[in-house]
């Protein structure tokens, strides 16, 4: 019986017999004679010869997997991310060492024979039947780029790699017939340097520039001839001689290549001998691949990035050009991200909110004229160790973008926009309500954009406290978030336009399903994100015109050149009268209503609070002419736990409400964003008031978060479909008439 080499594999008599095939093979091919289409080979059945009459583009210029970076507005780095570390450097940036040395041990003979080396093959046919082994292998490098190549392109797709490296004689003549012609059309120094760019040298490092990065922290150009050596050795077994698990075998190896060099002349004896005794100086750099290497807390910013590029058919018409487009990368991608706002919404987020407390902080802002993302903060890190409370859970954002399930409950900052209808549609600011603390209205009495009734059913609503009744204009009524007074002006503005009003805006679910018409949208019944909150406050800060929130300025394709990128969509919302008078009667949230702690006093700002049922979420939204800012805090994992009787960020708090938590953090973003920065002043206009009495019990000066209730409550029937045929997931909206739990459809109060 013939005896096998240790390891098992091919025999000696069928080594003699593959290298013979092959040589002939070879022959066949050099000769020029044309293959049968079908018959005993049966290769065209496979496949295997198809195309054979030109060329593959991508093997003049195979499109290799590199390194996208993704840059601030500055220019500064966010992250590097890639499939494949990979960075493409012409040949005149690759030592000639290095050069030398792979060509010393893949393929002596390089610069003298044609795409197969016949000599070699018989060579190597000799040596391996003497040792009854494969001590010497037969293809050129020019072989094993095109095999290289069909790797490539066959990415991590598995059965492909397979495919591209089955040992079949189709494979063969395949390799063979394209060798040829890469010979013909690229010549050998061009096709020097695609195998150097393509090669994997291990460490997850493809290329030699970022082999040389990877293992001794340099540029290729700048190897000695032992450092180029010891990499060229890698090659062959990437596992087996990798140096930083093995020192002695990889030794070993580079040795076998410094004395190949001396014998192709590439070096003197005596560079060689002393080049082995240089121990190996290894200075590894570490992969640094990914969002969860995003500075100043730029994750959440860099995955948003991420997701835009998949899913915007900017990028491409299917899932699949998107993904391609993504995992090819070697992009250089210029984002909105101002490292400033970014260093300030982080520190924002993290200052009164710890990263393992039960709930979490997204702070997210905007620019208002442009849509620019300029920041995207978060109180857990970014990243999946959950034992260090990391999180790829963006809050700031829907769903599809790497979000929550649907969003938040937005509370009393829906408010504006219902204030805005009724200023579009010619109502007053001097309007005014009398009311009782609490009331009920008939969901019949509100129509929806169909005209029909909004539902059949009774509306109970009620303000925070029991003090707050008597009349209302609509700046007291923003000032201190009276719910019965928004009732009764979405009845007079109308439902349907106030729906329509938070669409111009740009108000979204973050389910991405359309937004519900029922009377209690009103006092924050829906669901949205802080990015889309951020976004259409802008468009009040924007004197009415409502941009549509990017996160890219630009992108570079590894030549150079630039891709066609998504642009901001503005787009009027409202008359500028009606946002300059938004933005003085929001002013008072600040200076004297129930957003006091949060307002800035050095400059024109304005905003508004929200609470929902049972205080399970809180917001702050405020602006100034410059910039818009969204705070959320809540419940991130699991279902959502009520903010009662709760430390967050080593503070305790009977009850968490938007103007003691969101607000104070929105104050930080806010100043660290615009230190130093100009200090435009909003559109003074003279809002009319009207002559109202608010019949109080008590002065409730410390309604920034140590009063009584919540502020945001929806009143309905708990457990119910929302009329319209609107049904909303459970844990959305709170429970109906005294404001029940969160987990309850149907909904009950408003606060601040």
């Amino acid at each position: 019986m013939p005896k096998k080499r240790s390891g098992g594999g091919l025999t000696t008599t069928q080594q003699a017999a593959k290298f013979l095939g092959v040589a002939a093979l070879s022959g066949a091919v050099l000769a020029g004679i044309a293959l049968p289409a079908a018959g005993a080979l049966g290769l065209a059945a496979k496949g295997t010869v198809e195309g054979f009459d030109e060329i593959p583009s991508n093997l003049k210029t195979p499109p290799l997997s590199q390194r996208t970076a993704i840059l601030d507005r500055d220019g500064g780095a966010i992250a590097t991310v890639y499939s494949r570390d990979r960075t493409v450097v012409p040949l005149k940036d690759i030592s000639p060492y290095m050069q030398d040395a792979i060509i010393a041990i893949e393929d002596s003979r390089f610069y003298e024979h044609g795409a197969v080396d016949l000599k070699g093959i018989l060579r190597a046919m000799n040596r391996n039947v003497q040792t009854g082994g494969t001590a010497q292998g037969a293809s050129t490098l020019t072989q094993q780029y095109v095999k290289n190549v069909f790797v490539e392109e066959a990415g991590d797709d598995q059965e492909k790699v397979a495919q591209a490296t089955q040992q079949t004689l189709g494979r063969k003549v395949r390799e063979l017939k394209y060798a040829i012609q890469v010979e013909e059309e690229l010549g050998k120094k061009k096709i020097l340097e695609n195998y150097l760019n393509i090669t994997f040298f291990g460490q997850q490092a493809y290329g030699v520039e970022a082999a040389s990065q990877r293992y001794f922290s340099k540029h290729a150009k700048d190897l000695k001839v032992e450092e180029a050596a010891l990499l060229a050795g890698i090659v062959q077994s990437p596992t087996r001689y990798d140096p930083v698990n093995d020192t002695e075998e990889a030794t070993k190896r580079r040795n076998t290549v410094l004395t190949r060099m001396a014998a192709t002349r590439a070096i003197t004896q005596a560079e060689a001998d002393k080049a082995m005794e240089t121990p190996i100086k290894l200075k590894v750099r570490k992969p640094q691949n990914g969002c969860i290497t995003a500075v100043s807390g730029s994750g959440f910013f860099c995955d948003y990035v991420r997701k835009t590029i998949l899913t915007d058919p900017a990028f491409g018409k299917t899932e699949e050009e998107r993904s391609k487009l993504w995992n090819l990368g070697g992009l250089t991608i210029r984002t909105t991200l101002d490292p400033r706002a970014q260093q300030a919404a982080n520190e924002a987020a993290t200052a009164r909110v710890n990263k393992d407390d039960k709930f979490a902080a997204s702070v997210v802002q905007v620019q208002p004229g442009s849509g620019k993302i300029l920041s995207m903060g978060q109180s857990r890190p970014y990243g999946l160790d959950q034992k260090q409370n990391e999180t790829v859970l963006n809050l700031a954002v829907s769903n599809k973008m790497g979000g929550s399930t649907y969003g938040f409950q937005v509370g009393s900052t829906f408010k504006p926009f219902t204030a805005a209808a009724a200023l579009e549609k010619g109502i007053t600011p001097a309007t005014s309500f009398s009311t009782d603390w609490k009331m009920t209205l008939k969901e019949q009495d509100f129509r929806n954009c169909t005209g029909s009734p909004a539902g059949y059913a009774d509306w109970p609503l009620q303000n925070e406290l029991e003090s707050e009744k008597g009349s209302w204009d609509m700046t007291s009524a923003l000032g201190k978030s009276i719910n019965t007074y928004f009732a009764l002006l979405e009845q007079k503005a109308g439902l349907c336009e106030t729906v329509e009003m938070a669409k111009k805006v740009g108000y979204e679910r973050g389910d991405g399903k359309k937004i519900g018409e029922y009377p209690s949208i009103t006092l924050g019944g829906e669901v949205s994100t802080p990015l889309s909150m951020a976004g259409a406050y802008a468009a009040f800060a924007n004197r009415g015109t409502y941009c549509s929130p990017i996160a890219i300025e630009s992108i570079t394709d590894p030549n150079g050149k630039k891709l066609k990128v998504p642009r901001s969509k503005c787009s009027r919302a409202m008359s500028e009268n009606t946002a300059d008078t938004i933005n003085q009667m929001l002013k008072g949230v600040v200076e004297d209503g129930t957003g006091t702690q949060a307002g800035l006093s050095d400059r024109d700002n304005a905003g508004k609070t929200g609470t929902t049922n049972d205080r399970k979420d809180a917001w702050f939204v405020g602006y100034t002419p410059n910039l818009s800012t969204a705070v959320w805090v809540g419940d991130d994992i699991g279902e959502k736990s009520s903010m009662f009787n709760v430390t967050i960020g080593g503070q305790y708090y009977d009850k968490v409400c938007g103007g003691c938590l969101p607000g104070p953090i929105w104050r930080i973003a806010m100043t660290g964003a615009l230190n130093a920065s100009e200090t435009p002043a909003f559109n003074h206009v003279a809002v009319p008031r009207a002559k109202v009495k608010e019949d109080k019990e008590k002065e409730d000066g410390d309604r920034d978060g140590d009063r009584g209730g919540d502020e945001d409550r929806e009143d309905g029937k708990p457990g119910r479909d929302r009329p319209g045929g609107i049904q909303l997931p459970p844990g959305l909206i709170g429970g109906g008439g005294g404001g029940g739990g969160g987990d309850q459809q149907g909904g009950g109060r408003s606060g601040p």
